[in-house]
């Protein structure tokens, strides 16, 4: 437990003074944002705000993690280097993708074959690794299993390693992509992905606490390594926390791709290692609504075009947050109600989970 705390503080300190100096390295080298023309007027004032802050939170979280495993005396387990693997595999696309905008002065970087490819090779790198007997405990367990997963697995439903490996990629693309699709106003990922976080601290501290290695029964969880995820999951929380300080609204600094789609990544790796996939379709529950406004105003135009020559739209602008500011709330009132549905999507998530464990299901 001491781990977790060194692992939280020491990330959101590191976060807090290295964005700071970020900001203005970041500013004195010209690397800022690049605005997307067709989209509402008030963000053009954002132009030239540094962005790729998200090497920040990746560098606090690697090293908050290090030194609390060091302070505490403790070996990094497979899981957590897995999840670290993932969580920064991802940042290096998206700092590839931010570092070609920034270069080509415009708000286009990675082609999108380019960027999936690069998120393809990270997944599957991940998916095989965590299913590889090699990585196998004394007790024969894996970092990911073969089972679907809701809260634990399903004995009745096992996979192909070859399907297991298709669903962790569409999840991790499908994720990174999301948060990568969130941040689009202020702080809005940043304070998102803290609550999604801090939760999933929790999972794996409940997790290890009701672990079948410590007592076999219906209720227990076969989890691998559930407390050193929980330092892991601790530690990107307290960098999203420091960097929330100056990702806030006026934001002094964006994360861009290198930060969102190595937090969306890190999420979808939480729930593979802890089984919850599909659990983090409700803990998870902004980032998926976000997406699916995108699908279903780029589905709907598609059709309504193909059936009666004039493309419609459901949304007056996607992603779904700046419907709302093109409808006239401020870009802050969005930010805010949105964190709130994030709470409630993290309460009914979590609420979700002990209700499983109390009912004793297996």
């Amino acid at each position: 437990m001491r781990a977790i705390l060194f692992g939280g503080g020491l990330s959101l300190l590191i976060s807090l003074l290295g964005t700071r100096y970020a900001i203005r390295v970041l500013s004195s080298r010209g690397y800022g944002q690049e605005i997307r023309e067709d989209g509402p007027t008030t963000h053009h004032t954002k132009r030239g705000t540094p962005t790729m802050g998200g090497l920040v939170i990746i560098l606090a979280t690697v090293v908050g993690y290090f030194l609390a495993k060091l302070i505490t005396g403790t070996v990094p387990t497979a899981s957590a280097l897995l999840l670290l693997f993932l969580f920064v595999g991802l940042g290096i696309v998206g700092f590839l993708d931010d570092f070609i905008s920034i270069s080509s002065r415009r708000n286009l970087g990675l082609r999108g074959r380019t960027k999936i490819i690069g998120q393809t090779v990270v997944a599957l790198t991940f998916g095989v690794l965590a299913l590889t007997p090699a990585l196998e405990d004394d007790r024969g367990w894996r970092p990911a299993s073969n089972h679907i997963s809701f809260i634990r697995d399903y004995e009745a439903f096992v996979l192909p390693t070859i399907v297991v490996l298709l669903f962790i990629w569409l999840l991790v693309t499908g994720f990174s992509n999301a948060v990568n699709l969130t941040d689009g106003l202020d702080g809005l990922a940043t304070g998102a992905s803290i609550l999604v976080f801090a939760a999933y601290t929790l999972v794996n501290i409940w997790q290890n606490s009701q672990s079948c290695a410590l007592e076999a029964g219906p209720k227990c969880y076969e989890v691998r390594d559930p407390l050193d995820l929980a330092v892991v999951s601790a530690a990107i929380t307290g960098a999203c926390f420091g960097f929330l300080w100056w990702n806030a609204s006026p934001a002094q600094i964006f994360m861009g791709d290198t930060g969102s789609l190595a937090l969306g990544g890190a999420l979808a790796g939480l729930a593979i290692l802890t089984r919850t996939e599909l659990l983090l379709l409700v803990i998870g529950g902004l980032f998926v609504m976000i997406t699916l406004s995108v699908m279903i105003q780029v589905s709907w135009f598609k059709f309504t075009r193909k059936t009666t020559g004039v493309g419609k739209r459901v949304f007056r602008m996607t992603p779904l947050h700046h419907h709302f500011e093109m409808v006239g709330w401020e870009q802050i009132t969005v930010v805010i109600r949105f964190w709130i549905i994030t709470g409630l999507c993290v309460a009914a998530g979590l609420g979700i989970f002990y209700a499983e464990w109390v009912a004793g299901v297996g």
